[in-house]
């Protein structure tokens, strides 16, 4: 059992119990014990694509952790909470809805590279302890600055109601027809209560912490309400299973069903087909000179069986990954 398990991950648990439901249905089934490790991780409020890495597999986590993803998210206008999602406390609130043009012409600003304060709540490091650690003990806790990328950042098609709201209203009307407003009680909330925007973002940038700085952007606050992982890496929704899924094909032995190979996480990489005593050498970690082969990353098989993730750099192929298969 080497390669990849990609779990649609639902509402509620967090990425270490998602690799314990794992761990349980591999014994559940009597699979040889194998490590098991996850691709990055997503928060219990989140769902999609999750990585579960099986055997050799593990040791390309440090690559799905460093990859791009991409997320589908809502931002809910009018309240910011301390998590900058549904779970949080409420410390700031605006009346002010921003109109669907408004968020379109924002949105750029968020495009390309950026400078993004993380969550409070978040698993990063400060001083050596985590910063939710530090903000759930009351203590002031200041996040660095960080530089991300954001690929690309839209509306979801369909989301928002902009300038179809009259119409579905039902109050068309002509510039000469002016729309009546009650003579009693608050004028109608206008502009946008919430949006649903889909991101593809580099490493190391948090969906949140976007929202926070969009709502404030257009010169109000606000929170994600939903938040779903589409892509991570080359791992899409497409061959994901659920946990109930898991469940069934573990205890009728038949995990390999959904199991994808060792390579599915590498489909960036070309390959470099190796002879036998070349293979050999690289499973001893020896240098190998003369090969021919473009410079950068490779993975080097033999007979198709990944031997090693390689660097091609000066003449001289260094092994970065073995693989014991």
């Amino acid at each position: 059992m080497h390669g990849w398990l990609v779990i649609d991950k639902p509402v509620g648990p967090g990425s270490t119990r998602i690799v314990s439901a794992v761990k349980r249905g591999l014994r559940e089934g009597g699979y040889a014990k194998v490590k098991v490790g996850h691709g990055g991780t997503l928060d219990p409020l989140a769902s999609g694509v999750l990585p579960i890495a099986l055997g050799e597999a593990t040791k390309l986590c440090g690559r799905m952790l460093d990859s791009d993803k991409v997320y589908e998210f809502t931002v809910a206008f009018g309240v910011e909470t301390d998590t900058l999602d549904g779970e949080g406390v409420e410390v700031a609130s605006s009346d002010r809805r921003p109109a669907l043009a408004e968020i379109e012409a924002v949105l750029p600003l968020f495009t390309g590279t950026i400078e993004q304060v993380p969550p409070v709540y978040s698993a990063l490091k400060v001083d050596g302890k985590r910063a939710y650690d530090r903000a759930r003990a009351g203590e002031t806790v200041e996040m660095k600055t960080r530089v991300v990328t954001v690929h690309s950042l839209e509306i979801l098609p369909g989301t928002g109601r902009g300038t179809a709201l009259c119409a579905v209203e039902g109050l068309a009307r002509t510039p000469a027809q002016p729309l009546h407003q009650p003579s009693a009680g608050p004028p109608p909330r206008t502009g946008e209560d919430s949006i649903t925007l889909t991101a593809w973002v580099s490493k190391g940038t948090y969906i949140r912490s976007l929202a926070r700085d969009i709502a404030r952007a257009l010169e109000s606050v606000g929170h994600v309400t939903m938040l779903r992982r589409l892509k991570a890496g080359p791992f899409t929704l497409h061959g994901a299973i659920s946990l109930d899924k898991l469940d069934e094909l573990a205890k009728a032995r038949c995990l390999e069903q959904a199991l994808l190979p060792l390579t599915a996480g590498l489909d960036d990489i070309p390959a470099l087909p190796v002879s036998p005593d070349q293979a050999r050498a690289l499973r001893e970690g020896r240098i190998l000179a003369g090969i021919a082969a473009n410079p950068g990353l490779h993975l080097a098989t033999d007979a198709s069986v990944p031997v090693a993730l390689v660097e091609l750099s000066e003449g001289e192929l260094r092994v970065v990954r073995g693989f014991n298969l």
